[in-house]
């Protein structure tokens, strides 16, 4: 059978949410979470599924993309199917025809797992290795300890709080209200949690938004910030370990995250909140 790329449509959103769940698994390499498409969400139902490809064969979706932005393709594979030589070269050829729908022209880059053939394909057609990120993982079978901080559970009343942290966090973030309530909307968030942190004044400190992909799977922060004015004081670590206990009650068997090599900070923080670092990844790119 053809290996058909689509893009799926709000209408076809949940059947993608839904493989993305089956495909996590504790020991998994780095990859699309379903707590990135909901992240993605804050933009919209329609602007996620006009950023979503999936690639399938006799109905069964094989691998998924979303499209983090027009030069940026993060791209995931279904377990039993990352050394699938038919799919992986039909992967190529997709992202290397700017007329085919899934990445523009001129410099690209692609996430891809690892050990997945997709990677070998790339480098064979002239596509150099970018800048190592440093994946972590907490695993999630023991108690986590008391973060230290109050912490609140954010709800559709307390949004502005949540957004206020993130804008205050990341210097070209966007998240409004507005976009908070279009992610939590989405259908990923039904598992998910945002949570800010407070200090003893009763200032919003840190925030982060906590995804689980399931009972027993592997949950995701993404993202997480602490606010400019509140940094040196372990708000980060105390935030990070609130994610990690959030998830827990979730049901999820570790938490993951993801950040560059190069933001020593940000790996500290989470090394001194429990999480272990695991092989560097590399996306592929190509040159303009």
């Amino acid at each position: 059978m053809a290996i058909v790329l689509r893009e799926p449509g709000v209408d076809g959103l949940s059947e993608v949410v839904g493989v993305l769940r089956e495909w996590q698994y504790d020991g998994a390499p780095m990859q699309l979470h379903p707590g990135d498409v909901g992240w993605f969400w804050r933009f919209g139902a329609e602007a996620t599924a006009a950023a979503v490809r999936t690639w399938s064969r006799d109905g069964q979706i094989l691998a998924v993309g979303l499209l983090d932005q027009p030069d940026l393709l993060r791209l995931t594979i279904a377990p039993d199917a990352q050394q699938d030589e038919e799919l992986a070269r039909q992967l190529v050829e997709d992202m290397i025809e700017p007329e085919r729908g899934v990445l523009i022209e001129g410099k690209v880059n692609v996430e891809a797992p690892m050990r997945a053939l997709v990677q070998d394909l790339l480098s064979e057609n002239g596509w150099n290795t970018d800048e190592p990120w440093t994946p972590l993982r907490r695993d999630l079978t023991e108690p986590v300890k008391d973060p230290g901080v109050r912490i609140e559970v954010i709800g559709p009343e307390q949004a502005h709080v949540r957004t206020a942290v993130q804008r205050a966090s990341f210097d070209v973030s966007t998240f409004t209200d507005e976009s908070w309530h279009a992610m939590a909307a989405g259908l990923p968030y039904a598992d998910a949690r945002c949570l800010v942190a407070y200090d003893d004044q009763g200032n919003a400190v840190a925030a982060v938004t906590v995804w689980s992909a399931g009972p027993g799977k592997p949950g995701l922060l993404e993202p997480m910030g602490v606010h400019r004015d509140h940094r040196g004081h372990g708000y980060g670590k105390a935030i990070t370990v609130a994610a990690a206990a959030a998830l827990q009650e979730l049901g999820s068997s570790s938490a993951i995250v993801c950040t560059p090599s190069s933001n020593v900070g940000a790996v500290a923080t989470y090394k001194s909140a429990g999480f272990q670092p695991l092989p560097e990844v590399r996306d592929k790119y190509r040159n303009a």
